[in-house]
């Protein structure tokens, strides 16, 4: 069987900062959610105003 020489270890690697990638995903959903949201709004006005 092959031996993978870059497996992650059960805990996770020492070197990461898991919790700063946790806050940045949570950032990035966050931001993500608003930006739908607000393109939405601009879409339902521009169906209200310009049709």
């Amino acid at each position: 069987m092959a031996q993978h020489k870059h497996a992650v270890p059960a805990g996770g690697h020492p070197d990461m900062d898991y919790p700063e990638h946790e806050r940045t995903y949570a950032a990035f959903v966050s931001f993500s959610k608003w930006a739908i949201v607000a393109i939405v709004v601009v879409l339902v006005l521009m169906a209200i105003f310009l049709l």
